[in-house]
């Protein structure tokens, strides 16, 4: 990467990991700290937890269309501007129906997608799986930090100085996005992250994409619903006090990246995926399980880890599911699905785990968690057999003498070649290949000096 590449990668990585920070930091806060807060009840509580998944949901892919129409640095700039108003609404409130607008409005800030687009036109292709890598490296952070952060800032600051520290982080994006990321000169179509109306229809017709979403919709709505009730375990423990759950997430995080090594190498050797995501969600129904059944101090805490090792894992195998099952050229729309999936499932964990603890106790919560983990693992099971499907981004070399269709046409009589785009504009064809088959070479003489992308 040049300069420049590798400026706007860490600038748009900090501004994951900022906004990230904003909304997952009060996760295991506000089911302890809310209380205290007027009119509070646990369905509000739930809510207050989870509704900026809802504003999410509704709107990072029109946020999305919207950058390609007025500019990716202007929609950004605007979705941190909710961001912050939104922080600081939450920050002032005296009662729990202003903290759920707060949290709304945080939720409106919905930049993902502007933001990835934003690095794809400051990147060059064969350059951009190296800025995923970084900016990835910024979001898989983000969600550790918050749980260890969150519980120690609310120890010295309270849940509010978190909201107002969230407002200056927000501000400190606004910083980053005006001074340190290049406004780009050309807007570049990037299929690997750009959503095509015309295709949402295919991608939600896609039965093993439809099940992904679903997965990832129950995964967020597990973690958000098991974080109404873990903050209590730790203090129903008797040995685990409130200002020290930041050193115990610390702890079981650490231990969980660990727990997934021996997964993550059965991974690499297994054929048929379903296989890891039985394994997996069964980790996630075990975990349940235990915690509504025993409330000893190791019971909660193996109960936690199982869950940790499981939620982690997972984060890992959904999306690269989703980029073997997609179409070529389809990948960006069939991510936007799944992020808005993702989201909602963020909002029906908070909001159903809140309406079940109104009329009952954490156990009824956990066992209807228990019952439904146990519909996820017979779709899982339900998976159409998995082939050895891959994504390629490849950038064209200089062939005027081939159109379009013929270079398609070329690259689909390569052996693996099941699906090929092409985008003119960009010189760059998307591929769906059969690794059991495909040759990284075969495409050498159509691809420009640069390496492929994966």
């Amino acid at each position: 990467m040049n300069q420049q590449e590798f400026f706007a990668a860490s600038g748009i990585g900090l501004l994951y990991l900022v906004r990230m920070l904003g909304l997952f930091m009060v996760l295991p806060v506000l089911p302890v700290s809310a209380l205290g807060i007027s009119g509070a009840t646990p369905f509000l509580i739930g809510l207050a937890i989870g509704i900026y998944g809802l504003s999410q949901a509704a709107l990072q892919i029109p946020l999305g269309l919207l950058s390609d129409r007025i500019g990716r640095k202007q929609v950004i700039g605007l979705g941190l501007g909710l961001f912050i108003a939104g922080s600081l609404i939450a920050g002032f409130a005296e009662n729990i129906h202003v903290l759920i607008l707060g949290r709304f409005m945080q939720g409106c800030g919905a930049i993902a997608s502007s933001l990835l687009a934003l690095l794809s036109d400051l990147t060059r292709v064969d350059q951009r799986a190296k800025a995923m890598a970084l900016v990835g490296i910024a979001i898989a952070g983000s969600f550790g930090l918050s749980l260890i952060l969150g519980p120690l800032i609310s120890s010295y600051i309270g849940l509010s100085g978190i909201f107002f520290l969230t407002a200056a982080l927000g501000l400190l994006g606004l910083v980053i996005l005006l001074l340190f990321i290049a406004t780009p000169q050309v807007r570049s179509i990037n299929l690997d992250t750009k959503v095509q109306k015309n295709l949402i229809g295919v991608v939600l017709g896609n039965q093993g994409l439809w099940r992904l979403n679903l997965s990832i919709f129950v995964s967020h709505y597990l973690l958000v619903s098991l974080f109404m009730v873990l903050p209590v375990l730790f203090l129903n423990t008797g040995r685990i006090e409130f200002a020290d759950h930041s050193l115990y997430y610390l702890a079981l995080l650490g231990i969980s990246f660990i727990g997934m090594l021996p997964f993550m190498w059965l991974s690499d050797r297994l054929t048929d995926v379903r296989v890891l995501l039985v394994l997996v969600v069964s980790l996630a129904l075990i975990a349940c399980w235990i915690m509504g059944s025993f409330a000893g101090y190791w019971w909660v805490l193996f109960a936690a880890l199982l869950f940790f090792i499981a939620f982690n894992l997972l984060e890992v195998v959904l999306p690269a599911q989703v980029s073997r099952q997609s179409e070529a050229g389809a990948r960006g729309t069939a991510m936007g699905v799944y992020t808005t999936s993702q989201f909602l499932g963020i909002f029906a964990g908070g909001a159903l785990g809140g309406w079940i603890l109104s009329f009952s106790d954490y156990n009824t919560l956990l066992s209807v968690n228990v019952g439904l983990i146990v519909v996820w693992l017979c779709v899982c099971l339900s998976f159409p057999s998995t082939s050895p499907n891959a994504a390629r981004t490849i950038p064209l070399g200089e062939m005027s003498y081939l159109d379009a269709n013929q270079r398609v046409e070329a690259l689909l009589s390569l052996d693996g070649v099941i699906d090929a785009v092409i985008i003119e504009e960009e010189q760059v064809a998307y591929l769906k290949v059969d690794e059991s088959v495909f040759i990284e070479e075969s495409v050498s003489k159509w691809a420009r000096p640069e390496e492929s992308t994966k």
